[in-house]
């Protein structure tokens, strides 16, 4: 096949796929494929090359086309370029819904003093009617020092007074309640947040407004031995101590349903993610490992945030507070990192021989103490190694 051929990439009654650029020639795509080495392939190749980097292809497929033009590239002096590889994409987590109408604000509520008072109104109103209707007894009657109505009964005025201030009694005293310090209520009607109460002492509510206790102190909760996997997939047991509050109590009562509950499954589907991005141990390296509490710590306490915010609740910290395998792989891994522990001593037992060896070995030679050939070399070196490797296992 001519040069002329070669240039118009016609094989013999068919055209092979070509490349092609408006600043340069025609270049047939399997000489760019190459990798056997044949009679003036060099001269090709390299003009091949030369043209292929001008016009700006990328020697990106795998295979032999990357040997083919890392060879091109050192004979013109220039770098191959390194082959880039995608990132893996990151899975984006969908955001939380939360209600904007359902936010805490405070209930209407009085004072307990006022409330009694009203209520002792109520109730001496009743005992008015009573004794105006002539129903009071004649013991209660000479009791409060009243006078005696002969011939009294009971009209529309005297029902009127009784019902009035029965009503007043009735609500003075069925709205009291104590108000505790870290506790709130949560009050509703037919169904719609009415608002919420954080007083302390005797505090007087609407009473046909439905209450629900709250407790908003600080709360801390520690887990039972949770089960997870880490990064190479081996069997976890991860206990975990949570500190959080309510912050919002009309999504923490009426948002969700059990907001103790929500915690800890937030809680549970946090750690799996964190602990499934880092292995236990390191037997072979110093990378990062879960026994760096304060790092996964910070990763699960960032999560737990994210995650209990749209529910009303305020987390601190979330810290593991033991990390362990399961019992079914844990005597495994105890001799997996006992083995790592004994490799890592012999390397740096040997590391040290061969430090130790070279730096005598040089003195002796630097000083003109001795004048060794290869093998008087050679054989000092071995007696020095067993010397003070011995030396280091009697240590």
């Amino acid at each position: 096949m001519t040069s002329a051929e070669a240039g118009t990439g016609a094989v013999g009654p068919e055209r092979v796929r070509l490349i092609q650029n408006e600043a340069t020639t025609e270049i047939p795509v399997h000489l760019l494929f190459r990798d056997e080495p044949a009679a003036g392939a060099s001269v090709t190749g390299a003009s091949v090359t030369g043209v292929a980097t001008r016009a700006g292809v990328s020697a990106a497929a795998p295979g032999p086309s990357a040997a083919v033009v890392g060879r091109a590239r050192q004979g013109t002096g220039e770098q191959p370029r390194a082959v880039r590889r995608p990132l893996p994409r990151t899975s984006v987590r969908a955001v939380l819904p939360v209600d904007e109408t359902l936010v805490e604000r405070p209930a209407s509520a009085l004072s307990g003093a006022v409330a009694v008072a009203a209520g002792a109104v109520g109730l001496a109103g009743c005992g008015a009617g009573l004794w105006w209707a002539g129903l009071l007894p004649p013991l209660a009657v000479r009791l409060a020092r009243l006078p005696l109505i002969e011939g009294a009964q009971p009209g529309p005025a005297q029902w009127a007074l009784l019902a009035g201030a029965g009503a007043l009694a009735l609500c003075a005293f069925g709205g009291l309640g104590r108000g505790r310090t870290g506790r709130a209520w949560v009050v509703s009607l037919f169904g719609r947040y009415r608002g919420s109460v954080r007083r302390t002492g005797l505090v007087w509510i609407n009473p046909f407004l439905k209450r629900r206790r709250v407790d908003v102190r600080l709360r801390h909760w520690r887990s039972e031995p949770l089960p997870a996997v880490d990064a190479q997939g081996a069997a976890l047991r991860v206990v975990v101590l949570v500190v959080w509050r309510v912050k919002d109590t009309a999504r923490a009562t009426l948002g969700v349903d059990d907001h103790e509950t929500y915690l800890r499954e937030c809680v549970e589907a946090a750690m799996a993610r964190v602990l499934s991005q880092l292995p236990a141990d390191a037997f072979h390296g110093d990378g990062p490992t879960l026994r760096n509490a304060e790092a996964v710590g910070d990763a699960l306490t960032r999560l737990l945030v994210a995650d209990a915010d749209p529910a009303g609740l305020e987390v601190f910290s979330a810290q593991p507070t033991r990390i362990e395998y399961a019992p079914e792989v844990a005597e495994v891994m105890r001799r997996r990192r006992i083995a790592a522990l004994d490799a890592r001593h012999r390397e740096s037992v040997l590391t040290q021989v061969v430090d130790s060896v070279e730096d005598t070995v040089t003195r002796l030679t630097m000083r003109g103490l001795v004048e060794l050939d290869d093998y008087e070399r050679k054989a000092l070196v071995k007696d020095l190694t067993v010397a003070f490797y011995t030396g280091h296992g009697d240590r």
